[in-house]
């Protein structure tokens, strides 16, 4: 008897959208106006109906559009309006129609309100909420992974240049060459040719890049004035006595803390 009742209001009432939002049943204004029997102008008929309803609380202000002859939009104020309020202007309408939909709205609100209807609108929200975090613990997951995977990349560098940082001793460019290495540096281009990392193309690469002094002489493989300013480089000097009893003074160009630091940037921005 129930279903039968049921079809019987539901027959030939025109499909008035009722939506869910923020666990609210609301209705478009312009749309009930439509279908309630009434031929009252929009905004009169707001005018003379909504006083007596409150603001956000029984309707919000809504925009919607509607498409001219041109086939342009053109917006039109309408209003989301409660179910209960709903059901209230029909009955103000005191139209066979407005009371036809009453009884619809009433129908919708008896099933919205069934308790398998609740269960299952409750079900959907706990789904809902569990996928939300879901994707929040993988994104979690996601960026502290990729924050480990940089910290364990960044740490040999930071162990090394905290360490160089507070040391004065200098060390031999071939050290420097074990080093950047060490720091995942395995090869380095040279005029546009890629060769291994080590001591003899390291000398060749700094050469190259106005580090150390290319000319051949007693200057050779020293620092040029430009490295020396920048405080990459130190100069040792000592002497050798040859065979024949002669004293030559040696020059060995060594590389700084600050010096190391700034080539193992320098190297792993180029990486």
């Amino acid at each position: 008897m129930e279903n039968s009742n049921t079809e019987k209001i539901l027959e030939n009432v025109p499909a008035i959208n009722v939506k869910e939002e923020n666990g609210q049943q609301l209705v478009s204004a312009r749309d009930l106006l439509k279908n309630i029997g009434l031929s009252t102008r929009f905004s009169r008929w707001v005018e003379q109906n909504f006083g007596q309803f409150e603001k956000d609380v029984d309707f919000t202000s809504v925009k919607t559009f509607t498409l001219v002859n041109n086939g342009a939009k053109r917006e039109l104020q309408d209003y989301a309006i409660t179910l209960d309020m709903a059901k209230e202007l029909c009955m103000m309408a005191r139209t066979e129609e407005g009371k036809r939909i009453r009884r619809y709205f009433i129908e919708v609100e008896r099933r919205w309100n069934d308790p398998q209807e609740v269960i299952k609108r409750g079900y959907a929200y706990l789904q809902n909420q569990n996928l939300k975090l879901t994707i929040e613990n993988k994104d979690l997951h996601k960026q502290n992974s990729l924050l480990a995977a940089d910290n364990e990349k960044m740490k040999p560098k930071a162990i090394f240049a905290d360490a160089v940082s507070v040391s004065d001793t200098p060390i031999l460019i071939g050290e420097l060459a074990k080093i950047l290495k060490q720091n995942g540096i395995s090869t380095l281009v040279i005029d546009g040719k890629t060769y291994a990392m080590g001591p003899n193309n390291l000398f060749k690469w700094l050469r190259a890049n106005g580090y150390l002094i290319s000319r051949k002489g007693t200057d050779y493989n020293t620092p040029t004035q430009r490295a020396m300013k920048m405080e990459l480089f130190k100069i040792k000097e000592g002497t050798h006595v040859s065979g024949d009893g002669s004293v030559k003074i040696t020059k060995t160009t060594k590389v700084t803390g600050k010096g190391q630091i700034y080539f193992v940037n320098k190297f792993t921005k180029i990486a």
